[in-house]
């Protein structure tokens, strides 16, 4: 199976997922577009790395994985879309230290938050193109690209990192109930900063 170049084409809120982004990846030198679901942190990381006049005042966690990798001398080389499953994306970040290559399983998401910053490149599968690659034209909210630099970008990644704290801090019209159930399918999701909110929710009642 031969593999196939993507570039970020752009983000845009999804349609189907509230609270959730779609992140659009172009095959280099074709016209399939490849949309992933994504959530607001993971829309608001990747959003920051291409920004390069923003700058959190803390570090991120992906930015924090890049600083220890970087310390100890650990490169992202590439990222490969090798699985697609019931609707799921599943990745690998292929990483070197020592001349010494190692795979590793990333969340879709994580992988290319961390192939932004680490300048590598993302690559998929020509039967997972086949499978979910669209033709159609498909115009992203905002595009976000490394050689773009205008005022409505900032404003775009500006609203993605409102929206996430807005949404993410106020549980209070929500039962005790739907919090659990909501813990339960963050964990699912290995998205722990939100389980660990919605746990502290919990404590607090």
């Amino acid at each position: 199976m031969s593999l196939r170049r993507l570039n970020i084409r752009g983000i845009s809120y999804s349609q189907t997922q509230n609270g959730a982004y779609a992140l659009v990846l172009k095959e280099a030198g074709g016209d399939r577009k490849l949309p992933i679901i994504i959530g607001a942190f993971e829309a608001q990381s990747i959003a920051i790395a291409l920004e390069a006049d923003i700058r959190p005042p803390r570090p991120l966690t992906h930015d924090l994985f890049k600083t220890f990798a970087e310390r100890f001398d650990i490169k992202v080389k590439q990222v490969i879309i090798h699985k697609l499953v019931d609707g799921v994306f599943y990745s690998s970040l292929i990483c070197e230290r020592d001349k010494i290559e190692e795979i590793i399983d990333a969340r879709t998401s994580d992988a290319i938050a961390l192939a932004v910053r680490f300048k590598a490149p993302v690559f998929t599968y020509e039967n997972i193109l086949d499978e979910a690659g669209v033709n159609q034209h498909i115009q992203p909210d905002k595009e976000l690209r490394e050689d773009i630099d205008d005022e409505e970008q900032q404003e775009f990644i500006e609203e993605i990192m409102t929206t996430t704290r807005s949404s993410s801090d106020d549980y209070s019209h929500l039962s005790q109930a739907e919090i659990e159930k909501m813990l339960d399918e963050a964990v699912g999701n290995e998205n722990y900063e939100l389980a660990a909110r919605l746990r502290d929710e919990l404590s607090k009642r």
